[in-house]
């Protein structure tokens, strides 16, 4: 019993959204203070208690319960963490609402900065097309993913990385 209970509080601990009682509905386009950064591609909203999946934009993973810490991951999130750290961040929310483990898929501002696009810019992600959404923005993610290929930045410096999600 006192396993357990310690279990419980190591959960509630490293993953205090397990005991957050489940959404209410959809979330509205608009500004939000951010709680806290899961990795480079995800972060918690405050208030709301809504885990945020950037769409366009797929990081090497960090958190993942049965992958490794993938090179470059780190990088991506503390990106993420820097950039906004501000607190507060614009979000527009397109065709797909969520992905398929419960995440609001959104484009992510900053001022007049996208982060999926300073990410791939940075060689930090790949540009993840497979979800509905604006031609417009994914001629703009492709455009940042060349940019950091040619330069050879970040996932790209050492000749590796595919070309998932295009």
């Amino acid at each position: 019993m006192i396993a357990l209970l310690a279990i419980l509080a190591a959960l509630r601990h490293w993953c205090p959204e397990v005991f957050q009682p489940a959404p209410t509905g959809p979330l509205e386009p608009g500004l939000y203070r951010v709680a806290r950064v899961v990795d480079g591609d995800t972060f918690v909203l405050a208030d709301v208690n809504e885990k945020i999946r950037l769409l366009g934009a797929d990081t090497p993973e960090t958190v993942h319960p049965r992958r490794p810490i993938e090179p470059w991951g780190p990088e991506a999130t503390e990106f993420t963490e820097e950039f906004l750290a501000g607190g507060e961040v614009r979000l527009e929310l397109d065709v797909e609402p969520r992905d398929k483990h419960g995440r609001i898929l959104a484009h992510v501002w900053v001022g007049d900065r996208m982060l999926s696009e300073e990410l791939i810019r940075a060689g930090l992600a790949r540009a993840m097309l497979r979800y509905p959404f604006s031609a417009a923005v994914k001629s703009r993610l492709r455009r940042a993913e060349a940019e950091a290929k040619n330069a050879r930045r970040g996932i790209w410096s050492a000749g590796g990385g595919s070309a998932h999600g295009l």
